[in-house]
């Protein structure tokens, strides 16, 4: 029984984890997504946004 429930509470905890990458990931145009992983355990999901500045953008701040 308690193998069977281990089963169950890591296929569950796999998908709430593919659920963050996919969060940290939608949207992103310009960027990163770091997944770290110790002892073979992913413990932290950095997510890094790049904004690209056309030309223009220089030019209507002056």
């Amino acid at each position: 029984m308690s193998e069977k429930r281990n089963t169950v509470e890591n296929a569950q905890g796999l998908k709430d984890i593919s659920q963050k990458i996919a969060a940290a990931i939608q949207g992103l145009r310009y960027g990163s997504v770091e997944i770290t992983i110790h002892n073979g355990r992913i413990v932290q999901i950095e997510h890094r946004e790049k904004q690209r500045l056309e030309f223009d953008d220089f030019s209507k701040a002056t």
